[in-house]
């Protein structure tokens, strides 16, 4: 079984956490099964960008990293205090474990900022959310990060990505990663992307 650490910020976008949970939860009960994964924040309750709130399984502190075997983070709204929680030392330090194990990280739009404010981007090829009414590709830029236009960037054990838009290839391509492309097909499949 592998354990995904899904690290939500107060602020989340809950359509990028979504796509995590749901396509790593159908590959549990209808793929190879393999797949386990635990919604992480700092708070008891996290507001969510678009004005609902959950409950994380775990806070941060009750839980122990070596016990994970990939690490998932949504982007969020700053206007939703998302990089408040997604730029604390918590966050980061988590950020900084999974990058020195080398175990899988993926991040949906904005959350690319959170490894890039980590500094595990320095000098690595990544993307962010790049509407050209936005700073953020920039932001990213300035943390000594090789832009890319791409929607979607793997660099070694680290996918990036462009906007909300591609949540389910980021998770899709996660998934395959952490499992085969032959399973990841099938629950493709199962789930109708075929």
């Amino acid at each position: 079984m592998k354990k995904i650490l899904l690290l939500l910020a107060n602020g989340f976008e809950a359509v990028e956490a979504s796509v995590f949970t749901d396509v790593l939860g159908w590959n549990k009960w209808e793929g190879d099964g393999s797949t386990e994964v635990v919604t992480v924040g700092l708070h008891a309750q996290l507001q969510c960008t678009w004005n609902f709130k959950v409950i994380p399984e775990k806070l941060l502190h009750e839980i122990a990293l070596e016990d994970f075997d990939a690490l998932a983070i949504p982007g969020g709204f700053e206007e939703a205090g998302f990089y408040v929680d997604a730029f604390s030392e918590e966050f980061q330090m988590v950020v900084r474990h999974f990058d020195k194990q080398q175990k899988p990280i993926a991040t949906i739009c904005v959350a690319s900022l959170i490894l890039a404010h980590s500094g595990i981007l320095q000098n690595r090829l990544a993307t962010t959310y790049h509407h050209p009414t936005s700073k953020r590709l920039v932001q990213l830029k300035s943390y000594g990060v090789k832009i890319t236009d791409e929607r979607i960037i793997q660099t070694g054990h680290i996918i990036t990505s462009s906007n909300p838009g591609t949540g389910f290839d980021v998770v899709f391509r996660f998934l395959e990663i952490l499992t085969s492309t032959a399973n990841t097909q099938k629950v493709q499949d199962l789930m109708g992307f075929h």
